[in-house]
C-alpha cells in the first residue's frame, strides 16, 4: 500500500509540472473559463486561435469584432448565469492558455454533530464524512485540453470524497481489476470532439459529471454545503458517452449511453441510457430536465430502473449596488421507480412498491454586491425499497436493510451563510437538521465499535451500531478555487 501511494504521489507531481509548463506558454491569457462551461454541460469549444466568451457573459467587443459569427453562436453567452445554484460563479478562468485551461480546488470542512459519535463518523452524506475533526474533503487538480476541435478533460481528486463517493458503487464487485481503486482518484476524465454544427455539437467519452439532482459535485458552486436527499442520493457522475447538441443559443439537448447509475462498471448486460434538456430563455430563468433508463440491480437483469429529475431556477431580484443585490430560488422534483424482478413501481401483484419521490427547495439572497450570501431551504425523500438510500458505513452497513418493501422516509432543513470576498474563495457556515422514519444517522455510540476504533485498537465483534432518527450539525467550510 505504501509503495502504491508513493507512485501515485509521484505521478500527481509530474502531472502538475506538465500543467504548469502548459500555462507558461501563455501566462498572460485570461480568456473564458472553459473548465466551467464543460463541467456545467454547456461546453462550447473555441476554434484554434480563438477565445470564447467568459462563462455566462457576452463576448467582449474585441472578440466580437474578430469573429462575429462565432461569438453570436455561443450557447448561453447572452447572459450572466453565475447566480445559478450548482454553477460556476466565476466570470473567467485564471489558469488559462491557448491549449489548456487549468483548475485547482480545495474544500476543507469542520463538521460538528450534536450527537457527538465517538468514532467521529458521519452517516448518509456525500459532502461530509468525518465529525469533530478538520477534514480535507476534496482536492481537485486538472483542467481542459483544447486544440482545433479536439477536446479533453482530466480532473483528479484527493481527500475523503475519493473514498466516500466510490463506496456507493457496488458494480465494482463484479469481475476483476479493482475498479474502485483504479478510478477513485479520477473526478472526470474524457476525450471528445466538437463539430461546428448548429450552435455546436460535442461528443465526449469517459467519466463526466451527471448534474442529476441540480447541485454540483464541487461545493464551491452550490448555495449550500450539505445537499438535500434529492441531490445526495442521485448520481454525481456517469461512465460512458454523452452527445451534447445545441440547436439554439438557449437550448441544449444531451444524450447518454453509460455503464449505469453512478457506476464504474455494469451490473447486468445492458447499458444505461438517459438525456438532459437544458433551456435558458433569458438570464433570469433556468430549466433542466433529466431522464434515465437502465438495469442497476446486481444479479437481477429483469428489474428496470426509470428516473425523472426536473429543476427550475428563477432570479426574481437583480438590483446591482443595492444592499440585497440579488435574490433567486431553485426547486427540484424527482420521480423514479423500479419494476420487474420481484417489485412494482407502486405496489401490486408483482411485488412490493419500489419508487423514489423527492423534492427540494432553496431560496438565496445576495448582499453588498455578492460579498455575502444567505440560503435557506430543504427537502424530503420517500424511497420504499431503499434502492437509492446511501448505505450507512461501518458495522451499520451490515445491519441496515435494503430489501423490497423496506420503508424509508426522510426530510431535512438547512440555513447557510457564505462570505465571498473574491470569486476564488468561499467561507461557509451552515446549520442542517435531518430526520428519518427509521434509525439511520450516527448516534453517540457510533457505527464502528464500542470504543470507536477499528482493529487492532477496537473490536467490532457483536457490536450493535448506535443509529438514531435525527441529527443536527454545524458545518464550517473553506473552499478555494483557481
Amino acid at each position: 500500500m505504501k509503495r502504491r501511494y508513493r507512485r501515485s504521489s509521484t505521478d500527481l507531481i509530474l502531472f502538475i509540472l506538465i500543467l504548469t509548463s502548459l500555462l507558461v506558454m501563455n501566462p498572460d491569457s485570461r480568456t473564458t473559463a472553459a473548465e466551467h462551461q464543460q463541467r456545467s454541460g454547456v461546453a462550447v469549444e473555441a476554434k484554434a486561435g480563438e477565445g470564447s466568451s467568459p462563462a455566462g457573459t457576452a463576448a467582449p467587443d474585441s472578440a466580437a469584432a474578430q469573429a462575429p459569427d462565432s461569438a453570436a453562436s455561443d450557447p448561453f453567452a447572452s447572459g450572466d448565469f453565475t447566480w445559478l445554484n450548482g454553477n460556476d460563479r466565476r466570470h473567467s478562468a485564471i489558469l488559462d492558455s491557448k491549449m489548456f485551461t487549468g483548475s485547482f480546488m480545495v474544500d476543507v470542512n469542520y463538521n460538528y454533530s450534536f450527537n457527538r459519535p465517538i468514532d467521529h463518523t458521519n452517516v448518509g452524506s456525500t459532502a461530509t464524512f468525518r465529525e469533530g475533526e478538520v477534514d480535507l474533503s476534496f482536492v481537485g487538480v486538472g483542467g481542459d485540453f483544447h486544440y482545433d476541435n479536439v477536446r479533453g478533460r482530466l480532473f483528479l481528486q484527493l481527500g475523503t470524497r475519493a473514498t466516500g463517493v466510490p463506496r456507493n458503487d457496488n458494480s465494482v464487485y463484479r469481475g476483476q481489476f479493482a475498479l474502485a481503486d483504479a478510478y477513485r482518484y479520477i473526478s472526470e476524465a474524457y476525450g471528445g470532439y466538437h463539430w461546428d454544427v448548429w450552435h455546436g455539437i460535442n461528443l465526449d467519452i469517459g467519466i463526466f459529471m451527471s448534474y442529476v439532482g441540480l447541485l454540483s459535485y464541487a461545493n464551491c458552486e452550490n448555495w449550500s454545503y450539505q445537499p438535500s436527499y434529492t441531490s445526495d442520493n442521485t448520481p454525481w457522475f456517469f461512465h460512458g458517452a454523452r452527445l451534447q447538441t445545441f440547436p439554439s443559443d438557449k437550448l441544449k439537448i444531451e444524450l447518454w449511453l453509460i455503464n449505469g447509475w453512478q457506476t464504474y462498471g455494469m451490473f447486468n448486460e445492458q447499458p444505461g441510457m438517459g438525456y438532459q434538456i437544458l433551456w435558458r430563455p433569458e438570464e433570469s430563468v433556468d430549466l433542466v430536465i433529466n431522464g434515465y433508463y437502465g438495469y442497476d440491480t446486481p444479479n437481477n437483469p429483469d428489474r428496470v430502473r426509470i428516473h425523472s429529475d426536473n429543476s427550475f431556477e428563477y432570479r426574481y431580484r437583480h438590483k446591482p449596488g443595492a444592499f440585497v443585490s440579488k435574490a433567486a430560488f431553485s426547486i427540484t422534483g424527482d420521480l423514479g421507480f423500479e419494476s420487474g424482478g420481484g417489485v412494482t413501481p407502486f405496489g401490486g401483484a408483482g411485488g412490493p412498491a419500489q419508487n423514489f419521490i423527492a423534492a427540494m427547495f432553496y431560496n438565496r439572497l445576495w448582499f453588498t454586491n455578492e460579498v455575502f450570501g444567505w440560503t435557506f431551504g430543504g427537502g424530503f425523500m420517500h424511497n420504499p425499497g431503499r434502492y437509492l438510500v446511501l448505505t450507512p458505513t461501518g458495522v451499520a452497513a451490515n445491519t441496515f436493510t435494503t430489501n423490497p418493501g423496506d420503508k424509508f422516509d426522510a426530510w431535512d432543513f438547512s440555513t447557510t451563510i457564505q462570505y465571498m470576498p473574491s470569486e476564488s474563495i468561499t467561507w461557509l457556515l451552515e446549520l442542517v437538521h435531518r430526520e428519518a422514519n427509521v434509525p439511520y444517522f450516527a448516534g453517540h455510540g457510533g457505527v464502528t465499535s464500542p470504543n470507536g476504533y477499528n482493529p487492532p485498537f477496537g473490536d467490532p465483534t457483536n457490536f450493535v451500531p448506535d443509529e438514531v432518527k435525527t441529527e443536527t450539525r454545524i458545518i464550517f467550510a473553506l473552499m478555494v478555487r483557481f
